[in-house]
């Protein structure tokens, strides 16, 4: 998913359970739910109508569906129970990690359990095993204290540069303790990925990324070959 996608999917998560009065949701509230400054990272400026273009990106994937509420308003609510195969408190933790990104599982328990109850860390973990088994979590740093974990809703590349920006941060000690294991966890972070991504032991992502260049390549020489004949034809015409 976009991370547009999966703002406005992870608003109407939220709302359902904490304004359920308000809930499906009308084009302008969903658009304030996406930019407010409370529990969002990063903070956002969409549009009412960037919305609408992405709630049908949603629809699409079979994430959410357009009904109609009272007076005419169209509203928008989101069918991620079914779509993800989630359970009530599974919901409320894909939902932070859908509005925030990667966070430890002390931030998640707190911010989640405002949604539903989450006795303690060992209730969390469990939960959070639960969601890795499923393949919508990924443990970013090994179980202890401190573990980081996100979603595994990200494009390939988005994820190989949330996995980098944790080992950095690890690396460089921003994330507090021993320098030595801060050390060993950034490179489990990075060998999770690298595990994850190529499962074989080949390099998958490189091979996308190499395919990538070669399509802007040709399609840069296409390019310069029009714009010579177009100069051209300008030039016999004049």
């Amino acid at each position: 998913m976009t991370a547009k996608q999966r703002r406005v999917l992870g608003t109407l998560m939220e709302k359902s359970k904490t304004t359920p009065d308000v809930y499906p949701m009308s084009y302008a509230g969903l658009t304030t739910g996406c930019n407010q400054k409370s529990n969002r990272a990063p903070i956002t400026n969409y549009t009412s109508e960037q919305i609408e273009t992405i709630v049908d990106e949603l629809r699409a994937l079979g994430a959410a569906a357009m009904i109609q509420g009272s007076g005419r308003v169209t509203k928008v609510r989101h069918y991620a129970y079914h779509w993800l195969g989630l359970e009530k408190v599974e919901a409320a933790i894909m939902t932070e990690l859908l509005l925030r990104g990667e966070q430890t599982l002390g931030e998640l328990r707190t911010r989640a359990a405002r949604m539903e109850p989450i006795n303690d860390l060992d209730e969390l973990k469990r939960l959070v095993d639960g969601l890795v088994s499923k393949n919508l979590i990924v443990e970013l740093t090994p179980p202890g204290r401190g573990q980081i974990v996100t979603h595994n809703l990200y494009p390939e590349w988005e994820l190989a540069a949330v996995v980098k920006s944790v080992a950095a941060g690890l690396s460089s000690g921003l994330a507090g303790g021993d320098a030595t294991e801060d050390s060993d966890d950034a490179q489990a972070a990075q060998t999770r990925f690298d595990s994850r991504a190529n499962p074989s032991g080949g390099s998958q992502l490189a091979t996308e990324v190499q395919a990538l260049k070669e399509t802007v390549a040709m399609l840069s020489q296409r390019l310069e070959r029009l714009e010579a004949v177009f100069e051209k034809e300008l030039g016999s015409g004049g």
